[in-house]
């Protein structure tokens, strides 16, 4: 196992403008916004009155969150490496995009593209569908869970800006257990498994999901469903306190039956005009390249 830092410097429509004092400060194509991140722990490089300049601002107010704006738009697209995605700024301060992914979107892609046939892949937990879009480009056959028909929709909409709308990918609003219970049950296999479990949330049926109570079913899972001839399993994670050693060795099994190569650590964002990296979270990922 091999510990490393993936980190996304920045792009022509995205850039992390600076950080500190447990703040963001990012810019969206042309839109700028601040929001809060605990990560941020250091002064801010550059004055409140480049700060001021952001249009949408993320405060919590009596526990409640909500964006303080000034022209902000409900909506706009930007482009993000080769794919494009709707931005809209949410009550839980996310905005659609999770840029640190993009290091893992590029190395499923080489994983797709190396295997030399058809691939399925599965995405649990898949949100707005970075990583759905990126192996739908690379040519894989992919099928996309979410307890909730919003980011489905989102992750629909996200492919069809992307031209991916004619892609052979498989929305599911489904609890992701529920569904890997059933997709044992029917014998379905996949080549590779993408996941990013939340530390809580609630299936469209109001199952209930806590990471430490349901992480290693979720794993055990998983491996009934991986095919004979896998070549990828990535997971990422925000839930806080969890080292990525604890997911790494989640994959221990599935490297003495296949060999392959296991890689675990940070997931970064550059910041720009600056040496800093913001800690965005952690990821652990097997390939076997074929």
């Amino acid at each position: 196992m091999q510990r490393i830092t993936l980190t996304t410097p920045p792009t022509g429509d995205y850039a992390l403008i600076d950080s500190g004092e447990e703040q963001k400060l990012e810019r969206y194509g042309d839109v700028v916004l601040a929001r809060p991140d605990p990560q941020a722990l250091w002064p801010k490089r550059l004055g409140e009155d480049e700060w001021a300049k952001a249009q949408g601002r993320f405060v919590r107010q009596s526990g409640e969150g909500k964006w303080l704006h000034k022209d902000l738009p409900k909506q706009w697209d930007i482009k993000f490496g080769e794919l494009q995605f709707h931005i809209k700024p949410t009550s839980f301060k996310h905005t659609g995009l999770f840029p640190e992914q993009y290091s893992n979107w590029q190395w499923a892609t080489e994983r797709i593209k190396g295997a030399g046939r058809d691939v399925k892949v599965l995405n649990l937990f898949g949100y707005t569908g970075g990583a759905t879009l990126a192996a739908a480009a690379a040519g894989a056959e992919v099928t996309h869970v979410d307890a909730s028909k919003t980011a489905v929709q989102w992750a629909s909409d996200n492919a069809k800006l992307s031209r991916l709308g004619d892609k052979p990918i498989r929305w599911i609003i489904e609890d992701a257990l529920v569904f890997l219970r059933r997709e044992v049950k029917r014998g379905n296999k996949y080549d590779g498994i993408i996941m990013d479990p939340p530390s809580f949330g609630h299936g469209p049926k109001d199952e209930l999901w806590k990471f430490e109570e349901h992480f290693l079913e979720l794993m055990k899972l998983c491996q009934e469903v991986l095919s004979d001839q896998p070549i990828f399993f990535l997971i990422n994670g925000y839930a806080a306190g969890y080292s990525p050693l604890a997911f790494a060795y989640n994959l221990d099994s599935i490297q003495k039956k296949f060999g392959g190569e296991v890689e675990f650590g940070d997931l970064t964002i550059a910041e720009q005009n600056s040496d800093r990296v913001l800690p965005c979270g952690i990821f652990a990922r097997w390939r076997l390249d074929r």
